[in-house]
């Protein structure tokens, strides 16, 4: 799920992934499936992740971000490193220059970069965690149909857990 907010420079945002792809290759992918060129170690043949490379040689294979950009907060939180790369850190590239690095320290900039950051990470959140768990539900409900019947929940005592109609 490649979803977000639209960056604020569709040009320089486009440019970025082109340079990106052509870094590693075109249609490349890592043999566990990752395709986004952020998270493709250049230079690599046959392509590999940043986390299979960090599992190869057995390192920590989640990252530090700095979710309001280092120049406006300390605070960090430990991400999976492919999702550091590819969508975090390319969001935040998305952010107007000025507030990411926030040179001269101005509160209203360190503001703006939580602000930005904190939106990051919920849609973050909702694109790798939420909505994945969704289309499991969904999927599941499906076979249990299939296999115990339209109303299974009413077999099994999952009354509680019923949608409230209207």
């Amino acid at each position: 799920m490649e979803a977000g907010l639209p960056p604020r420079d569709p040009r320089a945002a486009h440019r970025r992934e082109v340079m990106a792809a052509r870094r590693v290759g075109l249609d490349k992918k890592c043999t566990c499936g990752e395709s986004r060129p952020e998270a493709l170690i250049p230079g690599e043949d046959p392509a590999i992740c940043a986390k299979c490379d960090r599992k190869r040689r057995k390192w920590n294979t989640s990252d530090n971000h700095h979710l309001f950009g280092i120049a406006n907060s300390p605070g960090k939180t430990s991400i999976p490193v492919n999702d550091h790369r590819a969508f975090l850190s390319v969001s935040q590239q998305n952010w107007p220059r000025e507030t990411l690095e926030n040179t001269d320290g101005s509160p209203l900039l360190a503001s703006a970069a939580k602000i930005r950051g904190f939106g990051d990470f919920v849609l973050y959140l909702i694109q790798e965690h939420l909505l994945p768990a969704a289309e499991l539900l969904e999927r599941f409900d499906a076979i249990l149909k299939r296999k115990l019947g339209k109303k299974y929940w009413k077999k099994m005592k999952l009354k509680a857990f019923e949608a409230q109609s209207q």
